[in-house]
């Protein structure tokens, strides 16, 4: 017997249309909810009289909401569509559903480059998230050294080598917690592991989402070879595919996008593995529309959390990871329930 939660497909253009109406809802509520008191209108005007150049006619709550709030909900929706396009890539390049970047050594990279960055005091612009992309891209390339020695590029030589990258990683940002010496920096520190987008500028919007639309349209464009490796490598191989080096050429921009994602908002977690898996069970597992799909339905999971993170205890923040933790956790054990018992029947 199915489970109307976890199985019952639905057609992919409701699909994207439910996933773009949650996402322009967020965006609107979330760029009107402050201390501003400003109509979605009101707001769609000021943040259009920002980018033409019009922003010295705004008044003091216009000019609040366009330089603080818009830029951070727009982060939080490229963040989270990001994330969740990775993670359906990953789960494709190690043919399992739990995978995710904070397995493969990506996020405990980013945390012990940023953490260190925090503790050392660089207080040049810009910094914990250039050690946070270098921390990344070092743990990808780390795991991606361990898994190709010896031969090709293996599901289970990956899992195993991020495995043992993750965790030698988080041991070192543990020392580097505990050697900060400092209230402040370590509350900043374990602030930024847990996640947040709230300090988010116009300027950080380019690169992530450059990287969005040229990573999701270089994958899309290889979703078929995807869709073969879900049937082995053998079968793979003999249908025109090179499994190895498909691995190694997806892993390298998997860890580019999620270098940039981790360094702008943290240690995220949970986007990359529900986002994915629930949308591949509602509309199926061709990844040239699964990747699209998980894009918009990323982004609008990330944007309503950060809505939540703001006023679910004002004035304090919670911080993002810790929303997307207790709502992705519930979500992905019924999701995981429900395929269990469909299997089971």
């Amino acid at each position: 017997m199915s489970t109307a939660l976890a199985v019952r497909r639905v057609p992919a253009a409701a699909a994207a249309g439910l996933g773009v109406a949650l996402l322009l809802a967020g965006v609107a509520l979330s760029a009107t909810v402050g201390p501003a008191d400003l109509t979605a209108v009101e707001v769609a005007r000021a943040t259009w009289a920002r980018l033409t150049g019009g922003i010295e006619q705004l008044g003091l709550p216009e000019r609040l909401v366009t330089e603080a709030r818009v830029p951070r909900v727009l982060l939080a929706a490229v963040v989270g569509a990001v994330l969740a396009v990775v993670g359906c890539v990953l789960q494709a390049l190690v043919r399992n559903p739990l995978a995710d970047p904070a397995i493969l050594g990506g996020t405990s990279g980013a945390a012990l480059g940023a953490v260190g960055m925090i503790v050392a005091g660089v207080g040049a612009p810009g910094a914990v998230a250039v050690g946070a992309f270098v921390g990344s891209t070092a743990g990808f390339g780390l795991t991606l050294f361990l898994a190709w020695r010896g031969g090709g590029i293996s599901p289970l030589r990956l899992v195993l080598a991020g495995i043992a990258v993750s965790y030698l990683l988080s041991a070192l940002t543990s020392l580097v917690v505990l050697r900060a010496g400092d209230d402040r920096k370590l509350r900043s520190a374990l602030f930024w592991q847990l996640g947040s987008v709230a300090d988010a500028r116009w300027s950080d919007l380019g690169v992530p989402l450059a990287l969005l639309l040229a990573g999701t349209t270089f994958l899309v464009a290889r979703a078929r070879r995807l869709d073969l490796l879900s049937f082995g490598d053998l079968t793979a191989a003999a249908l025109g595919v090179a499994p190895g080096r498909l691995r190694a050429e997806m892993f390298v921009m998997t860890a580019l996008l999620t270098a940039v994602a981790v360094a702008l908002a943290g240690g995220v977690g949970f986007v990359a593995l529900v986002v994915p898996h629930a949308v591949r069970l509602l509309t199926g597992p061709r990844h040239a529309t699964l990747i699209p799909l998980a894009a918009v339905t990323g982004a609008a999971f990330l944007v309503w959390a950060d809505l939540t993170a703001r006023v679910v205890a004002p004035p304090a923040e919670v911080p993002l990871g810790v929303v997307t933790a207790l709502v992705g956790a519930p979500v992905f054990g019924l999701l995981v329930a429900g395929r269990m018992r469909d299997e089971r029947s």
